[in-house]
C-alpha cells in the first residue's frame, strides 16, 4: 500500500501523506495519461507489470494494492500482460509498421478516401532574444545529437510497407536545418516569405518513406526574432512524442555539453516486442470484446455533406481554433475532479453533445486517437514514436439529460474501451468494414485529446532555450494533415490555456455548418466554466439513430453516416483463365497463405488488409506482372477485376 501511494505521490508531484488509500487516482489529479507514467513506475519499482486496464483512473490506491498482490510475480501469479521488451539482435534490421502507422502508410499511396501525399503536422512557434550568431549552428548540432538518442528520426518506411533505422555513419541519417534570413527585410516581403514558408511545409510535408520523417526551418527576423518551422511525419512521431522531442531539443539547444538520460531501448524494439501480442490470452480477450460488440455500433453521425468523399481530392485541411485562458481553463478542470471526470471526458461529452447537434441524432460512432504505450519498460514514456492508436466509440445520448450525466457517461464509456486496448482501433475498423462490406471509411469524424501530457512528461516545454532566446508557444501557427478524416477536433494545452482546434476537410462541408458546429463546441466549453452548467439540461435531438434513408454520395443533400458497400462487378467465378490471372492467383496464395483457386475470389475476403494490398501491388510491379494504383484496385479487389486492371494500363492504371 505504502509503496503505491510512493508512486502516486511521484507521479502526482505531491507528497505521501497528500495521497490517502481512499480517494481515487482522478480525484487526485491524475488521468488517463498520467496512468502511463505510474504503470511504468510501478513496473520499474515494484516488479509487476499492468496493463492499462489495471490502473483505471477510478481506482484507489487500496484497490491497485490488492491487484498488484493478486498480479505479483513473486508468488508465481501470471501477470496481466506477458511481454516484455527486449532489446532487438540487429538494430539495422527492418521491423513491422504498427496498425496506425499502417494505415497512414496506405493513405500516403492514395489508396482511399481523403488520402494526402504525406500525413503530417505542421506549426511554427515565435522566437525573441535570439542570438543571431549561434542560433542555427546550436540548432543543428542539437538535432543530430537528438538523432543519435532518439533513433526513430532517422526512420526510413520501406516500399513493402516495413520500417528500418538507418545507422549514425549514413550520411542522409541527420535531420538538416534549413534557414532563411529575413532579419532586414521589410514587413511586406516578411509576411510573403512566411506564408509560402507555412504552405510548402503544410502542403508537402516529410515523408519517410523518401527522406528524413523531420523537415525543420528557422526564419531569422528584424530586432532578435525568429520563427522556428517543423513538420513531422506521423509515421514517426505521435502527440506524445512531440512533447518528449520538444523538451529533449531545447534542453540540447541550451548547453552544448548536456547530455541526455541514456535510452536502454528503441522504438523499434517496442515495436519487435509486440509481435507475439496476438498471441497472449490477453489480446484475445480484448479482441472477443470488441468484435462480440460490433454488430450492434452504429453509424457514424449524419452530419450534412456538399461534396462525395470519394470525389475529393484534398491538398490541406482547413482549420478552426479558439482559446480558454488559464484562469478559466483551471476553474473548468476543478469542475471535472469535482464530478469525478478527467478533462478530456468532459471534453468528449461536449464534443458528443455538439455532434448531434449538428446531425440531427444521438446515436452515432466517433473515432478516439489514443496515446496508447503499453507500460513494457520504464523507458517507453521517454521515447519518440508513431505509438499513437484510434480507439472507435460508440456514443448513445440519452434524450434530456444534464451535462455531468453526459460527462460521467462519457468516462464511464472510455474507461471501460481503454481496458480493453490490446487490440487497435485499426483492427476493429477493419473487421467493422468487413461485416458491413464497405472498404469506405467507417468512422472519419475523430476527437482527440492531449489534455495532461506536460503532467505526465513532468514538465512544460521550457520558457527559454540558449541562443533561441524565449519561446513563445502562445505565437503558433499549425496545419493537420491525416489521412481517412472528414473532421477532427483537437484538444491541447499551452502555458496553462485550452487550445481547442477543428481540422477538417472543407471541401466535403458547408462553411457555415463548420463554423456553427465549432462555436457550439467553444460556447459550451466556456459555459462549464460556472458550475451552474454541469447541472444545466443539455439541449439534445428527439431523433435516435441516423435516418435510414440517407446515403454517401448524394451530394448535395448527402449524409456522412453511411459507408455503403462497394459497388464492385459481380465476376464469372471458375478458375483462372490465362497466364495474368495464374501470375495474379499464385501472387495472391504466397502472400495470403492460402489457396486461391477461383478467379472471383475477393482479396479482403481472403484475409488480405490494406496494407497486404499496397504489398501486393508492389510486388507485381517490380516482377513485371504489371502496376495499378490502389484506388483502382479496390474498384474490383479480386484476381480477374484486378487481371482487368493491368491489362487496361493508361493513366488509371498506371502506377
Amino acid at each position: 500500500m505504502q509503496s503505491v501511494r510512493g508512486v502516486w505521490a511521484d507521479v502526482l508531484e505531491t507528497d505521501t501523506a497528500s495521497t490517502p488509500a481512499d480517494i481515487s487516482f482522478l480525484s487526485l489529479g491524475g488521468d488517463s495519461v498520467l496512468a502511463v507514467r505510474m504503470a511504468a513506475l510501478i513496473r520499474k519499482r515494484l516488479g509487476v507489470n499492468l496493463a492499462l486496464s489495471d490502473v483505471r483512473v477510478e481506482h484507489t490506491a487500496a484497490h491497485l494494492a490488492a491487484l498488484l498482490h493478486e498480479r505479483g510475480t513473486a508468488g508465481g501469479l501470471p501477470r496481466s500482460l506477458s511481454l516484455d521488451l527486449q532489446r532487438r539482435k540487429d538494430p539495422d534490421a527492418p521491423f513491422p509498421l504498427l496498425p496506425l502507422q499502417q494505415g497512414y502508410f496506405v493513405g500516403q499511396q492514395d489508396a482511399w478516401e481523403l488520402s494526402y501525399r504525406s500525413a503530417h503536422h505542421y506549426v511554427d512557434i515565435g522566437l525573441e532574444d535570439i542570438d543571431n550568431e549561434e542560433i542555427a549552428e546550436a540548432l543543428q548540432d542539437a538535432l543530430e545529437r537528438l538523432a543519435e538518442h532518439q533513433s526513430v528520426l532517422r526512420a526510413r518506411i520501406l516500399p513493402d510497407g516495413r520500417q528500418r533505422i538507418l545507422p549514425l555513419d549514413d550520411p542522409a541519417a541527420m535531420p538538416r536545418l534549413r534557414v532563411t534570413d529575413l532579419s532586414t527585410a521589410g514587413e511586406e516581403e516578411i509576411a510573403t516569405a512566411l506564408a509560402e514558408i507555412r504552405r510548402e511545409m503544410s502542403t508537402e510535408g516529410p515523408d519517410p518513406a523518401a527522406g528524413c520523417g523531420l523537415d525543420m526551418r528557422l526564419t531569422l527576423l528584424p530586432g532578435n526574432r525568429a520563427r522556428l518551422h517543423s513538420s513531422t511525419s506521423l509515421l514517426i512521431i505521435d502527440g506524445w512524442s512531440s512533447g518528449v522531442f520538444y523538451r529533449d531539443l531545447f534542453a540540447l539547444v541550451s548547453d552544448y555539453n548536456a547530455v541526455l538520460a541514456p535510452l536502454e531501448v528503441d522504438f523499434g524494439d517496442y515495436v519487435t516486442s509486440l509481435r507475439d501480442l496476438p498471441d497472449t490470452e490477453e489480446w484475445r480477450e480484448d479482441r472477443d470484446w470488441w468484435w462480440n460488440r460490433l454488430d450492434d455500433f452504429p453509424l457514424p453521425p449524419a452530419l450534412p455533406l456538399v461534396a462525395d468523399p470519394a470525389d475529393v481530392r484534398p491538398t490541406l485541411m482547413g482549420t478552426r481554433q479558439a482559446v480558454l485562458d488559464a484562469g478559466r481553463w483551471a476553474a473548468l478542470r476543478a469542475h471535472c475532479a469535482e464530478h469525478g471526470v478527467t478533462p478530456s471526458a468532459a471534453m468528449f461529452a461536449v464534443f458528443s453533445a455538439a455532434v448531434a447537434r449538428a446531425c440531427g441524432h444521438r446515436r452515432f460512432l466517433l473515432n478516439t486517437l489514443q496515446l496508447n504505450r503499453l507500460p513494457l519498460h520504464p523507458d517507453v514514456p521517454r521515447l519518440v514514436g508513431a505509438f499513437s492508436s484510434t480507439m472507435l466509440m460508440p456514443v448513445e445520448l440519452p434524450e434530456n439529460p444534464v451535462f455531468s450525466d453526459l460527462a460521467i457517461s462519457a468516462q464511464q464509456a472510455v474507461s471501460d474501451a481503454l481496458a480493453h486496448h490490446l487490440v487497435s482501433g485499426v483492427e476493429v475498423s477493419r473487421e467493422l468494414g468487413r461485416r458491413r462490406g464497405t472498404r469506405r471509411p467507417v468512422a472519419p469524424v475523430v476527437f482527440q485529446s492531449t489534455l495532461g501530457v506536460d503532467a505526465a512528461l513532468g514538465s512544460e516545454v521550457p520558457h527559454e532555450a540558449g541562443p533561441l532566446g524565449r519561446i513563445d508557444l502562445l505565437s503558433h501557427h499549425q496545419q493537420l494533415r491525416t489521412p481517412q478524416v472528414a473532421l477532427e477536433i483537437r484538444l491541447f494545452e499551452l502555458r496553462g490555456e485550452l487550445v481547442i482546434v477543428f481540422s477538417l476537410v472543407e471541401e466535403l462541408f458547408a462553411a457555415e455548418d463548420v463554423d456553427r458546429m465549432f462555436q457550439d463546441v467553444v460556447s459550451t466549453v466556456e459555459s462549464l466554466v460556472e458550475k451552474e452548467a454541469w447541472s444545466a439540461p443539455v439541449t439534445l435531438p428527439s431523433t435516435w439513430d441516423a435516418p435510414q434513408s440517407d446515403t454517401v454520395g448524394t451530394a448535395p443533400g448527402g449524409r456522412l453516416s453511411v459507408p455503403s458497400a462497394q459497388e464492385v462487378s459481380v465476376e464469372e467465378p471458375g478458375p483462372p483463365r490465362d497466364d495474368l490471372e495464374l501470375a495474379v492467383a499464385a501472387e495472391w496464395a504466397e502472400m495470403l497463405e492460402c489457396a486461391v483457386t477461383d478467379r472471383a475470389s475477393d482479396f479482403f475476403a481472403l484475409g488480405g488488409d490494406s496494407l497486404l494490398a499496397v504489398r501486393m501491388l508492389g510486388v507485381l510491379a517490380r516482377r513485371g506482372v504489371g502496376r495499378v494504383t490502389p484506388r483502382r484496385f479496390l474498384e474490383r479487389p479480386t484476381v480477374a477485376g484486378l487481371a482487368d486492371a493491368v491489362r487496361d494500363g493508361g493513366p488509371a492504371a498506371a502506377g
